[in-house]
């Protein structure tokens, strides 16, 4: 256990106990596995514990003092406590409280699995409560707040709540950050399979960079979602 000792922050007990529970649990292979995947955060803080069971986790500890403490304590040592994090915060059922935790959450945020993984259920069906939120989050200058506000923005709101504003929100979203690019392109993509006649106006005028101008139809033309003669044109508007 002396690994973890000397990368605890806090040594509470029961921030000491979950870190436990993690270590007993790691990969040293899916460790590797992971570290290239998420090239931006160091090796030392990854433990190689796989997602299910850091799901598992989450159910077993959420509303439990030993969860609630937790929650507390920020910054973590550990990439798999950000998920573990997230994990609990998604199943939160009330949603002012989810939102208030997300809050507090999103500036730890350091890497796009992080940013992804988590999907809270209460937003389905309380589309008005979260929309403002999730505009400021996209507007945030902080990658990975921006990037969830997109994802989120992507889930809850391109159906029968899409407004055609909410395009101009990603589309709004410029500058050099892979991970921030990558999310805008997919969620063009998305919105191309399940809001094609609006979205695809975007693509034709050239509101996005040439990269995730690219990358978007990219993205559209390898999805099973996209019509076949949608991915047809798409092909044509390749060229930026």
């Amino acid at each position: 256990m002396q690994k973890v000792v000397e990368n605890v922050k806090d040594t509470s007990l029961g921030v000491m106990a979950v870190q436990e529970r993690l270590y007993a649990q790691r990969d040293e292979a899916y460790k590797e596995f992971q570290s290239k995947l998420v090239p931006n955060i160091s090796p030392d803080v990854i433990l190689g514990v796989r997602t299910e069971p850091l799901r598992q986790l989450a159910k077993e500890l959420f509303g439990t003092p030993e969860a609630e403490e937790f929650l507390r304590q920020l910054p973590h040592s550990f990439y798999e406590e950000n998920l573990l994090h997230f994990f609990l915060i998604a199943l939160i059922r009330e949603p002012s409280a989810c939102i208030e935790r997300i809050e507090a959450f999103l500036p730890y945020v350091d890497c796009w699995p992080v940013c992804d993984q988590a999907t809270p259920k209460c937003f389905r069906k309380n589309h008005s409560l979260i929309l403002p939120y999730i505009k400021r989050w996209i507007e945030s200058e902080h990658i990975y707040t921006a990037r969830f506000g997109i994802r989120m923005l992507m889930n809850e709101f391109l159906g029968d709540d899409f407004r055609e504003e909410y395009l101009d929100w990603v589309a709004s979203k410029t500058g050099d950050a892979y991970y921030l690019r990558m999310m805008v392109a997919w969620y063009f993509a998305t919105a191309l399979a399940k809001q094609y006649d609006k979205s695809v106006v975007y693509l034709e005028k050239h509101r996005l960079d040439a990269w995730t101008h690219r990358k978007a139809i990219q993205k559209a033309v390898e999805s099973f979602r996209v019509s076949e003669e949608h991915k047809t044109y798409l092909r044509t508007l390749r060229s930026h």
